[in-house]
């Protein structure tokens, strides 16, 4: 069953870019997608008579239209495919089991004062034999991706056991499917990028408000990581003040004003609303410098803003960016616009399954 499994998984490059067109677009007729992919109608319809019979697409119902012949909109099967993906943070550890079109279907979390790698493998353990045991087909389980900031150690001396430590070959040991490992805010981005409700150009720098605050670059379609799997580590650039964006525009800064941590639910979200218009203020600022600094240096139209807030901080922290960035000069380029993001707390943990979504499914064969 599980050699079957994997050579459905052996798909063609157009068979790839049908089902990346229809995740973006929504369902599509095949004649949208001839189209759009510049195949042959009949391509197509071999193509997609293969996708339906692998269950990775439904035929939804014939569509009669007063001009032309009737079409068939093609979607994607929910469960066509499904994803594990582990979420490692500062205080939480999430698991989840996406499927093909980007739904969680299971979701397990633990909270922690810090995580230690023994934790962080017993949770995950734990969680991935017991969503294998729930799911009524587990050969559809095509890899497991792993979020997680990198350099854990930087974070202080309780975190020296991150140090050499490799998550990704001690969690895959005895799993029957490949585990894929990058950057936190990097799949933060991919989930934009990938799962996203916003339409958004083939450029753009991806702003992510967490515990810390983290960025990514997407160029020509395509998450960039860079040669040390650092790029658009926008978080570490520098601002006037000789700070850092993270210094100014991270959920960590407010909680030092507030003097006590915040939870990781959008329910639990009680801050003064002065303390939190003035950490709006000051974030914005550093927004505003981070996405006109990336727009000079890639000329990027579009800077996202998204986070671990709740919506109402997401839309101010947005409005306010734009505010700030109308002040900034701009001789010589053109501003971005910036928009707000659509996953919220939930972008990292999709993105980390969108780590084997996007080897096995993208007409890349992966996110960058």
């Amino acid at each position: 069953m599980l050699h079957d499994a994997r050579n459905r998984l052996d798909l063609s490059r157009n068979e790839r870019q049908i089902l990346s067109l229809i995740r973006r677009r929504g369902p599509l007729p095949r004649a949208a997608l001839a189209q759009a992919t510049g195949l042959s109608p009949q391509a197509i319809t071999n193509l997609s008579r293969k996708l339906i019979q692998n269950r990775f697409l439904d035929a939804g119902a014939v569509v009669r239209g007063k001009v032309g012949q009737p079409s068939t909109p093609l979607s994607l099967a929910q469960d066509g495919a499904l994803f594990l993906g582990l979420k490692l943070g500062r205080r939480l550890v999430e698991l989840a089991l996406v499927d093909f079109t980007g739904q969680i279907k299971i979701h397990r979390q633990e909270i922690y004062s810090h995580p230690t790698p023994a934790r962080v493998l017993t949770f995950a353990r734990n969680g991935i034999a017991t969503i294998i045991a729930a799911t009524p087909r587990p050969d559809r389980i095509a890899g497991l991706g792993i979020a997680t900031p990198f350099r854990l150690w930087d974070w202080g001396s309780e975190m020296a056991d991150w140090h050499d430590f490799d998550l990704a070959a001690d969690l895959g040991k005895g799993l029957p499917f490949p585990v894929f490992l990058e950057n936190d805010a990097s799949t933060a981005c991919a989930a934009e990028l990938i799962f996203g409700g916003s339409v958004l150009p083939r450029d753009f720098v991806h702003l992510y408000i967490a515990h810390f605050a983290g960025g990514g670059v997407v160029l020509d379609g395509r998450l960039r990581v860079g040669a040390r799997r650092n790029a658009g580590a926008l978080g570490s650039m520098p601002i006037p003040g000789g700070r850092q964006l993270l210094d100014a525009a991270s959920v960590s800064t407010l909680e030092e004003r507030l003097g006590r941590p915040l939870p990781p639910d959008d329910s639990g979200w009680h801050v003064p609303a002065d303390i939190e218009a003035r950490w709006i203020a000051e974030s914005a600022e550093a927004l505003a410098f981070a996405a006109l600094s990336a727009t000079a240096l890639l000329d990027i139209p579009v800077a996202v803003i998204d986070g671990a807030v709740p919506p109402a901080t997401r839309r101010a922290l947005a409005d306010a960016t734009r505010t700030a960035m109308a002040r900034l000069p701009a001789a010589g380029i053109d501003r971005p616009d910036i928009v707000e993001g659509s996953l919220a707390r939930s972008a990292r943990i999709l993105g980390a399954a969108a780590l084997p979504l996007a080897h096995f499914f993208e007409p890349g064969g992966a996110l960058t």
